[in-house]
């Protein structure tokens, strides 16, 4: 694919993130990509969703646990202006010691075509970004399980490129005789150790806490997640008291018809602020999606909003190895 654009813009459409700002100018943003189908639809809110699902190394490493042993995941994202993000991971638990993961990201521009400000052209060149994740999680007891990850990052545009070395830490308290879990996390705490001008890109820092309950006479799972509260005081001055709360809050409801079928409903609200159009009803922020079993294999899909900017589709496959 070959398309015509300024570097400047390049950069940044780089930095639109999936779920926080699209206007969150820090480096290797594309961090912030949903790497689940599944978690997509709920609308990114995934930091306390404990289960089989090996995409959790991602969200917090606190839920890496014994079901997901043997479990492969393998994710296809088609985001805006054709770019194009895979991710995978991979688990395994070893008795007595840990659950580990391993995980790939990456994002593809394509070949690019560039230009200066007269529209003069200079050839083309390819960008892209990539983190390799390795992760471990074990019980505290039978309640509580910690997890830490280590991420290795590198961007590249053209001949430039800027690496990081990022961490994430996480805690989970798991009720199951409740259906209820808590969870609290850290992530991309670390350094860029390269970059690709002369200042140092800082790495996108988020703090999240979760909640999750699958209803007891109801096949139906809630769950809400805060994110970015490092950043607390960095609302709108022309917003209420609630809806700047909201901005820091995504929920997510999945209804399960079957066990071999699940509908699924998410909502960000800060995306809904940021880029919904006033003159219209506008479903920025919502998202939805399903997930179907056939024999051993789940497929997973997802529809996010992004208003009059389009929308995000999202695979993901995942089975036991």
């Amino acid at each position: 694919m070959m398309r015509r654009i300024w570097l400047p813009a390049l950069l940044l459409l780089a930095a639109l993130p999936a779920r926080g700002q699209p206007g969150d100018l820090t480096g290797f943003a594309f961090l912030r990509l949903e790497p689940s189908a599944r978690a997509a639809a709920l609308g990114g809110s995934y930091a306390a969703v404990y289960g089989d699902d090996t995409n959790a190394l991602f969200y917090n490493p606190a839920l890496l646990n014994e079901q997901m042993h043997g479990m492969l995941s393998l994710s296809y994202l088609n985001h805006l202006a054709d770019l194009n993000a895979g991710f995978a991971a991979y688990s395994r638990h070893l008795d007595g010691l840990a659950t580990f993961a391993a995980g790939l990201r990456f994002l593809s521009w394509g070949r690019l075509e560039r230009a200066d400000e007269q529209g003069q052209r200079l050839g083309t060149f390819g960008a892209g970004d990539v983190a390799l994740t390795l992760g471990a999680a074990r019980a505290y007891d039978d309640r509580l399980r910690y997890g830490a990850s280590v991420h290795l990052v590198h961007s590249s545009v053209a001949s430039y490129g800027a690496t990081a070395l990022a961490f994430d830490a996480g805690l989970l308290y798991y009720l199951p005789d409740q259906n209820l879990s808590l969870s609290a996390s850290v992530h991309n705490l670390g350094a860029t150790l390269s970059s690709l001008g002369s200042t140092r890109d800082d790495l996108p820092v988020d703090v999240r806490i979760g909640f999750t309950k699958r209803l007891r006479h109801l096949p139906l799972l809630l769950t809400l997640t805060g994110y970015n509260l490092h950043d607390l005081g960095d609302t709108p001055d022309d917003a209420s008291a609630l809806s700047n709360v909201m901005r820091f809050l995504t929920f997510g409801g999945e209804f399960q018809f079957s066990p071999a079928f699940n509908v699924r409903l998410g909502y960000n609200h800060r995306r809904h602020e940021d880029l919904k159009m006033s003159s219209r009803l506008d479903l920025a922020g919502f998202s939805l999606g399903a997930g179907l079993r056939i024999t051993r294999v789940w497929v997973d899909y997802a529809f996010n909003s992004w208003s009059s900017l389009g929308g995000l589709h999202q695979f993901t496959v995942r089975t036991r190895l």
